[in-house]
C-alpha cells in the first residue's frame, strides 16, 4: 500500500464535482431545496419539482464520500507510518493537528463567508479525525460494532433529545441533532458522522490486510456485496414508513418521496441509500483503474488531490457574492448549473498549481490541507 489509491481520488473528485452544483444551487438558486429533515414542518409534505429534487438528491452523496474516505485514507496512511516504526505521539499529534485546522476553517473562512455560524462538513470532518486518536486503537470488530451500531440505533438515542419538528438544543445538536437559526446551524452532529468515519477506517485496515495476503477477500469483492446489501436494507426500511427514517416517512410513492431521505441527521435509510451508492460507485472505479491505469492529470483525479483547496475556493466564490452583494436566491436551476460549468473551468488549472505547490513543500502547513 506505498502508492495512492487512485480510485479513491477518483470518487472524491466526481463527488467534488456534483458538491459544486449543490453550493451554487445554494448560494443563486431562488428554488434551492434543502429541507432535508423533520426538522422543517413542512419537509415530509412540501412540492418537490423533479429537477430541482434531482439537482439536490445526486448531491446527497458527497459529505458521506468525503467522511468515509477520510476515514479509509487516514488508516492507510497511519497504518503505513506504524509498520515505519513513527512513534505513537507523532502520529496522534498530526491527526490532532490537522482535524483541528480543519474544523475551525468552517468556524472561521466558511462562516465569515456564508454570514452566520456555520458547525458544516468541514467541522463534521475534522472533529471526526480528532476522535479517530483514540479510537484507532480499538480492534476492527469493535469498531465496526460502534460504527454499525450507530447507524441502526442511532434514530433511538437522537429522539430522547430531539422532538421534531424544531430544533433541538445546542449541545444536542453538536453531538446528534441539529439546530437551524439566521446566525448559528449545525446540520452535522459529530456522532452520526464520526460512524461513517468509522466504517471508513475498518474499510482501510481490510484493504491493508489484503495487500499483505492476511485476508482472501478483495477490498472491490467486499464493495460490491456491501453495496447491494445496502440498498436492499434501504429498499425495505423506507418502504416501511416508520423506523430507519429519522421522522421523515415516505409521503407517497412518487420517486422523490423514495429519495427524500433525512441527511440532517442522518438516518438509516440516508446511510444505506447513500453508503450503498458510494461503495458500487468504488466498486466499479477499483475495476476501471485496473485495467486502464491512471492519468496523472484527469480532472476527477487533479481535483481529488487537491480536494480541500477546491471545497474553500469554489465555497468563498459563490458565498462571499451570494452574502454581501445581494445575489442570494436571485436565479434559477440554468444558473446554477452554468456557474458551476464555468467554476470547474477555473478550478481545473487552479487546483493542478495548487497540487504542484503543495508537492514541491511537503513540510509545510499545506501538508494538512
Amino acid at each position: 500500500m506505498s502508492q495512492r489509491v487512485a480510485s479513491i481520488d477518483w470518487m472524491r473528485g466526481f463527488v467534488m464535482v456534483l458538491m459544486i452544483v449543490d453550493h451554487a444551487s445554494m448560494a443563486f438558486d431562488a428554488h434551492h431545496l434543502d429541507h432535508d429533515s423533520a426538522m422543517y414542518a413542512d419537509a415530509g409534505t412540501m412540492a418537490l419539482p423533479g429537477a430541482e429534487f434531482f439537482t439536490r438528491w445526486i448531491t446527497h452523496l458527497c459529505a458521506p464520500t468525503f467522511v468515509f474516505l477520510m476515514g479509509t485514507s487516514l488508516a492507510l496512511s497511519v497504518e503505513r507510518r506504524v509498520v515505519k516504526g513513527v512513534n505513537a505521539w507523532e502520529i496522534d499529534k498530526s491527526m490532532l493537528t490537522r482535524g483541528a485546522i480543519i474544523a475551525l476553517l468552517d468556524l472561521t473562512i466558511i462562516s465569515l463567508g456564508s454570514g452566520y455560524w456555520n458547525f458544516g462538513v468541514l467541522f463534521a470532518i475534522g472533529v471526526s479525525m480528532i476522535c479517530m486518536v483514540p479510537l484507532r486503537r480499538l480492534p476492527t470488530w469493535a469498531m465496526l460494532l460502534l460504527a454499525i451500531g450507530w447507524m441502526f440505533l442511532g434514530e433511538i438515542l437522537t429522539g430522547w433529545f430531539w422532538v421534531p419538528p424544531g430544533n433541538s438544543s445546542v449541545p444536542a445538536a453538536l453531538t446528534v441533532a441539529n439546530y437551524a437559526s439566521s446566525m448559528l446551524v449545525i446540520k452535522y452532529p459529530v456522532i452520526p458522522w464520526l460512524a461513517i468515519s468509522v466504517l471508513g477506517w475498518v474499510f482501510g485496515r481490510h484493504l491493508i490486510r489484503f495487500a499483505a495476503s492476511q485476508s482472501k477477500v478483495s477490498g472491490r469483492n467486499v464493495l460490491w456485496a456491501c453495496g447491494a446489501v445496502s440498498l436492499i436494507l434501504f429498499a425495505v426500511a423506507r418502504g416501511m414508513r416508520g423506523y430507519g427514517d429519522m421522522f421523515l416517512h415516505r409521503a407517497d410513492d412518487s420517486w422523490q418521496q423514495w429519495l427524500h431521505v433525512s441527511k440532517y441527521p442522518p438516518s438509516l435509510t440516508y446511510y444505506a441509500l447513500e453508503l450503498g451508492i458510494l461503495f458500487l460507485c468504488l466498486a466499479v472505479l477499483r475495476t476501471l483503474e485496473l485495467r486502464i491505469g491512471v492519468r496523472q492529470n484527469g480532472m476527477f483525479y487533479v481535483f481529488g488531490q487537491t480536494a480541500m483547496f477546491f471545497y474553500i475556493v469554489h465555497r468563498l466564490a459563490f458565498e462571499v457574492p451570494a452574502t454581501y452583494f445581494g445575489l442570494r436566491d436571485v436565479y434559477g436551476l440554468g444558473a446554477t448549473y452554468g456557474v458551476s460549468a464555468v467554476m470547474l473551468v477555473l478550478l481545473y488549472p487552479a487546483c493542478r498549481w495548487y497540487r504542484t505547490v503543495k508537492a514541491a513543500h511537503p513540510q509545510s502547513i499545506l501538508k494538512y490541507l
